[in-house]
């Protein structure tokens, strides 16, 4: 570690050029060498003006000699400490990486943030500090009056912190096409970082998925994982049943090699077709397979409201998969759905803390709103239902005895989730002027109950819902704890496309302006952090999540005084404002506040694969 870690001054410089044989002559030297040795020469002038030897008397000898002492014998050690530059970190002032300039370097850094409040993502309070950039990592942190860089940033008033890590987004199929590798809607956030592939969902090779999502460039970092829905059909279909040892042993084979070619770790969709359809323990020796390579296990829960085995068992299930097989665990995007569970955030915090105590790294991530947003068909269509794909579904429809189950298991459905009321289109192609509106209200404009409208446009289609049912009291709940991370479970769609879920642009400035700023529940600090270095931690990314020399120079800089969301959910696509400059691997991403659409992303793996 080296001072300019920690804020210190920058060591003297020698210059042999300079030395003329007159310690008068202070010229090529720092102005903390010449005022350390100015201070010296005075302390000597002073003692010799008080104790001159017309002065001398007897009474003076035990002060001359202990003067004599601390000038003559301590003094000389002090100064060429300290004349040195040395520091208690680097005592003889010697040039260390973060402080050598080439002499025929034209400018010490690439770029240069001056005068900002440096948050770095510990959840310590922030700090002043100048950052250096060289290349695509921070060369240089502290006080770096004298230095000069090719693009100079003045951020003061400004927040200076790590780029944004967002451990949820299904973004990954947006990012991989020319129109959407931009990432604007994250940049715009602070998101410098995702990782997809969530709820079990996405591709099982993960390197055809890495050169896709590299082929037109990324505007953001991307990690992936393996999806286990995804896996599973592709081994046993939609079947609701136990996998067979052979086919449990092929998905193991599947996970190993999404593993060995760099993945983060396995996430579940517990609740969705054909995930929940699997028991414990599949997912138990699935992830013991992860285990071996220290990764994570994120995992949209089997429940997150009284569907089956209720939200607080669902959240053991994970609890149990953590202490069986040895991996990180994490309930991704927690809540509790519907007013059936209000109310069990507490239990289910007591669980996750006694855990903890135990040894088990459980954490969670959350995204800051109070409703969630999902298919018509995973929200409101009982499992057994689906089983067998969209086909089986058809035939199911077309018997009457199996139409009515149906309708019944729509009817519980609704109930758990609040009623029609709080069911918002937020996308549905094949009748678009339903997007933006309440189910409730398009049912009864066309005389129909709730249910039977669901199943005559679940017929033609597969409607995307925003669904508000979440109490804001359990959603401060969640937040709070220091295990839980900031996440936005956002799509990327086309800008304007549809009426989808605000978080999709405004879940980080959300959190940081509503939850910091206004109602206080947490400090900058804090939210930062979880925003940052515990989500880095928890995923395995040794050089991003902290301001640090060495780290990867993935920065936000905002302005605390306007970021905030402007996304809403009749009208969320809107930008959120704020966000000032973001640097994505040494590179600007936005400028002033404006896109320079610079693709300076990358597909990240496991260090062990770099």
């Amino acid at each position: 570690m080296n001072d300019t870690a920690f804020n210190l001054p920058v060591p003297f410089r020698h210059d042999p050029a300079s030395d003329k044989g007159d310690v008068s002559d202070f010229s090529g030297m720092s102005s903390r060498f010449r005022g350390n040795l100015k201070s010296v020469i005075s302390a000597i002038s002073i003692y010799i003006d008080q104790y001159s030897i017309d002065q001398f008397n007897a009474r003076h000898i035990p002060i001359i000699v202990t003067s004599m002492l601390v000038h003559f014998l301590i003094a000389p050690f002090a100064a060429a400490f300290f004349l040195m530059g040395g520091t208690l970190l680097n005592p003889f002032g010697m040039e260390t990486p973060e402080t050598i300039k080439s002499a025929d370097s034209p400018a010490d850094f690439d770029i240069l943030i001056r005068n900002g409040r440096l948050v770095d993502g510990t959840g310590n309070p922030w700090h002043p500090s100048d950052i250096g950039i060289t290349g695509n990592r921070i060369a240089a942190m502290g006080r770096l009056t004298d230095a000069t860089a090719h693009r100079v940033i003045d951020a003061t008033g400004l927040i200076v912190a790590p780029g944004f890590i967002d451990p949820h987004t299904h973004a990954a199929h947006g990012l991989a096409t020319e129109e959407l590798s931009h990432a604007r809607p994250m940049l715009s956030q602070g998101i410098t970082t995702i990782l997809a592939n969530p709820d079990g969902g996405g591709p099982v090779d993960m390197e055809a998925q890495r050169a896709d999502l590299l082929k037109h460039g990324l505007g953001v970092n991307v990690g992936q994982l393996i999806p286990h829905g995804a896996i599973r059909r592709e081994v046993m279909g939609s079947e609701k049943r136990h996998a067979t040892a052979e086919e449990l042993a092929e998905m193991k084979t599947l996970v190993r090699q999404g593993m060995e070619h760099g993945a983060f770790g396995l996430s579940t969709g517990i609740f969705y077709v054909p995930g929940s359809f699997a028991p414990t323990g599949e997912y138990i020796e699935l992830n013991r397979i992860v285990a071996e390579y220290g990764g994570v296990h994120q995992s949209h829960i089997r429940d997150e409201s009284n569907y089956n085995v209720g939200v607080v068992a669902a959240v053991d299930e994970i609890i149990e998969i953590t202490r069986e097989s040895g991996v990180t665990g994490i309930i991704t995007h927690i809540k509790a759905l519907g007013p059936a569970v209000w109310g069990a955030s507490g239990e289910i915090n007591r669980n996750i803390a006694r855990a903890r105590s135990e040894g088990l790294p459980v954490f969670t991530d959350q995204y800051p709103y109070s409703a969630s947003a999902t298919s018509m068909m995973a929200a409101l269509v009982p499992d057994w239902a689906r089983e067998g794909g969209d086909d089986a579904f058809r035939l199911r429809l077309a018997d009457a005895a199996d139409r009515n189950r149906i309708l019944h298991g729509i009817t519980e459905n609704l109930k758990r989730r609040g009623g029609a009321d709080r069911l918002q289109y937020r996308r549905f192609e094949t009748d678009p002027s339903v997007e933006g509106r309440i189910l409730a209200d398009v049912a009864a404009e066309r005389h129909l109950t709730p249910e039977q409208l669901i199943l005559s446009q679940i017929e033609l289609g597969n409607a995307g819902l925003v669904s508000f049912n979440m109490h804001d009291d359990d959603l401060r709940a969640f937040m709070v704890p220091a295990w839980n991370m900031t996440s936005s479970d956002g799509g990327y769609v086309r800008f304007g496309s549809g009426v989808p879920h605000p978080r999709n642009y405004g879940s980080f400035p959300r959190k940081i302006r509503k939850y910091v700023f206004e109602e206080e529940l947490m400090s900058l600090e804090d939210a930062v952090r979880s925003m940052t270095s515990l989500t880095a931690g928890v995923f395995g990314l040794p050089d991003r999540g902290l301001l640090r020399p060495g780290m990867m120079a993935d920065i936000v800089v905002f302005d605390p005084q306007t970021i905030t969301d402007r996304a809403t959910y009749h009208e969320p696509h809107q930008y959120p404002e704020g966000m000032v400059w973001v640097i994505v691997n040494g590179h600007i991403a936005i400028e002033n506040g404006d896109f320079t659409d610079d693709l300076h992303g990358q597909v990240i793996t496991r260090p062990r694969f770099r």
